[in-house]
């Protein structure tokens, strides 16, 4: 099974690009202006105008209006709505495309997603919303199959870890943002082509 990876939190069209070159099937644009990684949606449109139309633009919101959200999906060209505020995605059914609901992990998977997302995903549960670059007990994703879409696995992955998380929790996708950082909103070249490495050399295992 080939596994999906995205990369969030970017900022600079370079880094997209690096990105896109390494064979990244996604990029995340974090919305929300409490992020270190917000982008303005004229920055988001910037680059996401250059991208190939096979790379999957994500935009990421934290209790956004779903007016908000729908004006977003249309000027950048997302392709999927990342909802990571405990918003409920029934709320956001008419923003156009699919939702990805984020389901923050302490110690136990919730019994059920939401019958609005499309995907779900996986994150480690901290202060405040957004990444926190902490990881979960990946075992735990076993059994995200109860929620009937696929997943994307988060939190804490770096080219150093993510062979062990792929093989531990086989998840359909793998998200990561700090952890190809040199520093926050910045990626570093050879960390992505890292992570994207690892992740390929895990599946063959």
């Amino acid at each position: 099974m080939r596994t999906r990876i995205k990369m969030c939190g970017i900022t600079r069209l370079e880094d997209a690009l690096t990105c896109v070159e390494a064979g990244v099937d996604a990029l995340g644009f974090n919305f929300w202006s409490g992020s270190k990684r917000h982008v303005t949606l004229a920055q988001a449109e910037e680059i996401a105008r250059v991208l190939p139309p096979e790379v999957l633009r994500v935009g990421v919101f934290v209790r956004a209006a779903p007016a908000e959200v729908r004006a977003t999906v249309s000027a950048v060209g997302l392709g999927a709505v990342q909802l990571h505020g405990d918003e409920d995605p029934a709320d956001y059914a008419t923003v156009g495309v699919p939702l990805w609901q984020v389901l923050r992990i302490e110690s136990a998977l919730p019994e059920a997603a939401s019958a609005h997302a499309s995907e779900v995903l996986l994150d480690a549960k901290v202060e405040g919303f957004g990444g926190g670059g902490r990881a979960f007990d990946w075992s735990l994703a076993r059994g995200a199959g109860r929620f009937g879409v696929p997943f994307w696995l988060a939190g804490g992955l770096t080219p150093a870890n993510v062979g062990e998380a792929v093989r531990k929790a086989q998840p359909p996708g793998v998200d990561v943002a700090s952890g190809v950082e040199s520093r926050p909103r910045m990626k570093d070249p050879a960390l992505v082509r890292a992570f994207v490495a690892a992740v390929r050399a895990a599946e063959e295992r």
